[in-house]
């Protein structure tokens, strides 16, 4: 008999970080279960499976009214346990709120949120029983950053941060480990999608999905609490925030995200 690999979970697993993600997991050993809205999931699959890993696509919309419980049931189905989970799903929508659309920033809001904890329900309470796990939250750069012109994104983002924190601290001493990752501006869809190419951070330089990825699953396997991630300016930028007053930091911010 062989040993059953370790089993991942990662959402918005379709292209950018939650695919590089899912390839760093598979290139540990681990089966991976991805998860996305779109038909690229298919092809997500077929990518990885070139390298011989064991890659299940679920097509699931987390916004919709059962969409992450339906993701957990589903991924589980087989009776298989979640060794490792990635909750990367995310979207931003760029403009000044007096001018964006609500159902936009709603939509922010419900999958940067509200899926993330309602995925994050079952996931934890599984892991609890069974005294082990690993959590792996996509924050952003953005958390550390008041973001106008992306006023929802950055406070959704805020608002994962502050969770994954948290979560790790109750977790403690459940066997279960919690990390942050916290990108800068990444070379992915993120921006085409919110509406943000013609921005002075859309046209800017951007690190690279994989080299993200690879920091990320790093950090969670040593069980680290949270890593900026992936270049250089990028770690500077975790850096100098911490220490900044906000208003300048939303200041420079309005000035970076602006057309």
């Amino acid at each position: 008999m062989t040993d059953t690999p370790p089993l991942a979970l990662v959402t918005g697993a379709s292209s950018g970080i939650g695919f590089e993600l899912a390839r760093q997991f598979a290139e540990r050993g681990y089966d991976v279960v991805i998860a996305a809205e779109d038909a690229a999931i298919d092809v997500a699959a077929e990518s990885l499976r070139r390298s011989g890993a064991h890659v299940r696509p679920l097509r699931i919309d987390l916004h919709s009214a059962n969409g992450p419980e339906q993701l957990y049931a589903t991924a589980t189905e087989d009776g298989r346990a979640l060794d490792a989970v990635a909750f990367n799903a995310g979207i931003g929508r760029g403009g000044d709120f007096l001018s964006t659309d609500l159902d936009d920033e709603l939509a922010v809001i419900d999958l940067n949120v509200r899926s993330t904890v309602r995925l994050a329900k079952p996931v934890v309470a599984d892991m609890a029983a069974r005294g082990s796990g690993r959590l792996l939250f996509t924050s952003s750069i953005a958390a550390m950053i008041p973001g106008p012109e992306q006023a929802v994104y950055h406070a959704s983002k805020s608002f994962v941060q502050s969770f994954a924190e948290a979560l790790r601290q109750e977790l403690r001493d459940k066997g279960i480990t919690v990390t942050a990752l916290l990108p800068g501006p990444t070379d992915t869809d993120f921006f085409r999608r919110a509406k943000m190419l013609d921005t002075r951070i859309g046209r800017g330089p951007k690190d690279d999905p994989a080299e993200v990825a690879r920091q990320g699953v790093d950090a969670l396997l040593a069980g680290e609490q949270k890593v900026v991630a992936a270049s250089l300016p990028t770690k500077v930028m975790g850096l100098v925030s911490r220490v900044v007053p906000d208003a300048l930091k939303a200041r420079a911010g309005q000035i970076i995200s602006g057309r």
